[in-house]
């Protein structure tokens, strides 16, 4: 009897290191939240809810699990990779399950004092090269949509192309 609870044991070790071994390799390919490593943990390997919180509480204490790390460079390569707004951004990282208090750290240091609105002037320049100006009510429509898709507050949007059409009639004259 004694030795089948040092198998018990040292089975449960190994399942343990194994379990933080996948993880490890998981964090290797990409950053993940504590969420999405969590539930990736619990439902492709179908360890126990106690290995899966070791692991994580482990894997934090090392450095290897920050949400607001992970949400920051989220953001910031998100941002770099293609202008997005601030909605948008908040909607991915709530997909990627990261708590609202993180989200919003992240964004705040993200989106500083006017960085949102240059990366709608970048956002606008970019489909002005793309599509052209905008010529009528319906292709500004259509920007109006993009940028709203993209994330961009409606305000900020409605200002810019209100600039942009005063741009446009000022060149007119």
């Amino acid at each position: 009897m004694k030795g089948s609870g040092r198998s018990v044991a040292r089975t449960k070790k190994q399942t343990n290191e194994s379990l933080m071994s996948v993880a490890l390799r998981m964090l290797a390919r990409r950053s993940y939240s504590e969420v999405e490593l969590r539930e990736r943990l619990s439902t492709s390997r179908g360890a126990e809810t106690s290995a899966v919180a070791d692991c994580i509480a482990r894997l934090k204490e090392l450095g290897y699990l920050n949400d607001e790390l992970f949400a920051h460079n989220y953001a910031s390569y998100r941002v770099r990779l293609k202008p997005l707004g601030r909605a948008k951004l908040a909607r991915e990282l709530a997909r990627k399950k990261v708590s609202a208090h993180a989200a919003d750290a992240a964004l705040d240091l993200v989106f500083g004092e006017g960085e949102e609105e240059r990366l709608l002037d970048r956002a606008i320049a970019r489909h002005i090269r793309m599509h052209g100006r905008p010529t009528d009510r319906a292709a500004s429509k259509r920007l109006f949509d993009h940028l709203a898709r993209r994330g961009f507050e409606y305000d900020l949007i409605t200002r810019k192309l209100r600039e942009l059409k005063s741009i446009e009639e000022d060149d007119q004259s």
